[in-house]
């Protein structure tokens, strides 16, 4: 049976025109090509790819299945990474702003500013003025982020208000002097009057 083995081994190196006849058959490379070596012989005999194909549904001939490769490993780092980890100094090539244009930020926090007062504007949040005002002020860079130009639209608005509660107040307080004043005129005449008719 050892002799046998090493015969069918020696028949192997030369079934090379068969693994390539059958891989052509078989639609995949040489090297998943699996031949039985118990048959060697009668695959040798194999030279025409009608033989190669009779022998694919016997069974003598097979192909073999792709190896796998995992992705396991790849996908755990690459959720590492999404966390932050292997992102220090070591990993890094390139200078800061090679690795995020300082443009691309300034764009991206201008796009979300004028997103925010096109909104506010079409909900009638703040009128025309206000927009024009606050929009020339985030194109000169005044406000960091998103939440520091909502602090200025309610600060803006409170101010607004507060002036228009204030100029409310000094109309009434005019209006008062006003009445008063004509009050004490009109008291002064009737006292002026009274005088003249007594004379």
């Amino acid at each position: 049976t050892r002799h046998g083995l090493l015969i069918s081994k020696r028949d192997m190196a030369f079934l090379r025109h068969q693994k390539r006849l059958a891989g052509a058959v078989l639609k995949c490379g040489k090297n998943r090509v699996w031949i039985d070596p118990n048959e060697a012989s009668e695959v040798a005999m194999a030279n025409s790819r009608k033989a190669i194909k009779k022998l694919h549904k016997d069974g003598i001939i097979l192909k073999r299945k792709v190896a796998m490769h995992s992705r396991a490993r790849v996908r755990r780092y690459h959720e590492q990474k999404r966390r932050g980890r292997h992102m220090g100094m070591g990993r890094r090539r390139g200078s800061k702003n090679a690795r995020m244009p300082q443009k691309v930020l300034w764009m991206r926090r201008q796009r979300v500013f004028r997103r925010l007062l096109k909104r506010l504007r079409a909900k009638k949040k703040i009128d025309k003025h206000i927009y024009h005002d606050l929009y020339l002020r985030a194109k000169g860079n005044q406000f960091k982020n998103k939440s520091v130009l909502l602090e200025t639209i309610q600060k803006l608005k409170q101010d607004r208000k507060r002036a228009v509660e204030e100029a409310k107040l000094q109309e009434e307080k005019r209006a008062k002097a006003v009445a008063v004043k004509e009050k004490r005129l009109k008291k002064k005449l009737d006292k002026e009057n009274r005088v003249f008719a007594k004379k």
